[in-house]
């Protein structure tokens, strides 16, 4: 198979050009450069998730681990105003 050489590439770009005119080529450029930018940053982050988890601290994994009620009560109470303000407001109508 032949290889494609500068005469080529030059009627390439001239047929792109007749395509798409020379206003809309700039915009065309600028759009697969962010449609490059995400897929790479799409592609990065699934690795990350991938990625195993740091593990928790080395210990005994049978050793129990208790806590007061009332530090448990705490807990669940900043659990729920956290939760609370992820939730937006009901609608009035």
């Amino acid at each position: 198979m032949p290889s494609i050489g500068v005469p080529e590439l030059i009627i390439i770009l001239v047929v792109v050009l007749l395509l798409f005119g020379s206003t809309r080529l700039p915009k065309l450029a600028r759009s697969l450069g962010e449609a490059s930018r995400e897929f790479k940053k799409g592609v990065s982050e699934q690795d990350d998730e991938e990625a195993p988890a740091s593990s928790p601290p080395a210990g005994d994994p049978n050793e129990q681990v208790t806590m007061s009620r009332a530090e448990l009560d705490a807990m669940l109470a900043e659990r729920e105003r956290n939760a609370s303000k992820d939730v937006p407001p009901p609608a009035q109508g």
